[in-house]
């Protein structure tokens, strides 16, 4: 295909490299695939500031998100942390208690961040 005189660090081989359109999973933030997650949660006409949900509520809208991204699923303890770090109040319950054991609360200024970053990533 290249002439190995002309261009001699190039092989034959492409790089995979994301079109215009494609996201890159290595590149994207977890913060923007919750804060997607939390805003696709509202756009479906669900409330979230300041109720305390159980994470299995919001468990679809994280799928969504990662799909979206083309991330793998995330695991509940990264939801967890990432969500904390975004200043969500988050509730471990004991384990017996419900399959992803966790209650989340989120405040009004975060659920307004998540709504209005969903509406400009969705247009």
């Amino acid at each position: 295909m290249f002439d190995a005189k002309i261009f001699p660090d190039r092989s034959e081989s492409t790089m995979d490299q994301p079109t215009l359109y494609e996201q890159n999973a290595d590149n994207v933030e977890l913060e923007t695939v919750l804060l997607y997650a939390l805003g696709d949660f509202q756009s479906r006409g669900h409330a979230l500031a300041g109720r305390e949900l159980a994470l299995d509520r919001l468990h679809g809208a994280f799928q969504r998100a990662a799909k979206k991204f083309d991330i793998g699923e995330l695991s509940d303890e990264i939801i967890v942390k990432e969500l904390k770090a975004l200043g969500a109040d988050v509730t471990e319950l004991p384990g017996f208690m419900a399959k992803r054991p966790f209650r989340v609360k989120i405040s009004k200024e975060l659920s307004e961040r998540a709504e209005t970053f969903f509406k400009d990533k969705a247009s």
